[in-house]
């Protein structure tokens, strides 16, 4: 199976409670935890990357299709969080609400429904993961 990235992401953290530096292919990102939980809150937390990455993925194919189809549709909107139930089994639930810019007809709502369902991170999130650790 071949890496969808060219370069690995990589992690640091050091002293600081939290703060962890993610580097990726151009650039730098900082995580954090927030102060609730005796984080500085200098960056988004892991949940709230994972949420960004549905958000960032589902906004640009859904861009590539309304612009393909040559659709008015000037800006897309959307809004995500998640919640979780631990009693038996984890299980997480993602909500995600898209809105436009201007009145969308319910056909047109129907097929971009259907697009935001296919967009490489939704397809990741409802597959099946493996995570291997190495040491």
């Amino acid at each position: 199976m071949a890496n969808l990235l060219e370069n690995d992401i990589i992690g640091t953290i050091g002293t600081q409670k939290y703060l962890c530096t993610i580097s990726w292919r151009n650039g730098k990102l900082l995580m954090d935890e927030p102060e609730s939980i005796d984080g500085k809150d200098l960056g988004p937390d892991p949940y709230t990357t994972l949420l960004a990455s549905l958000a960032g993925c589902t906004l640009s194919t859904l861009r590539m299709y309304i612009d393909r189809k040559g659709w008015n549709i000037p800006e897309i909107n959307i809004s995500l969080n998640m919640s979780q139930e631990t009693s038996s089994e984890f299980e997480t639930s993602i909500t995600r609400t898209i809105t436009f810019s201007n009145d969308v007809d319910e056909e047109t709502k129907k097929r971009l429904l259907i697009i935001a369902e296919k967009c490489p991170v939704s397809k990741i999130l409802k597959g099946k993961i493996s995570i291997n650790t190495n040491i």
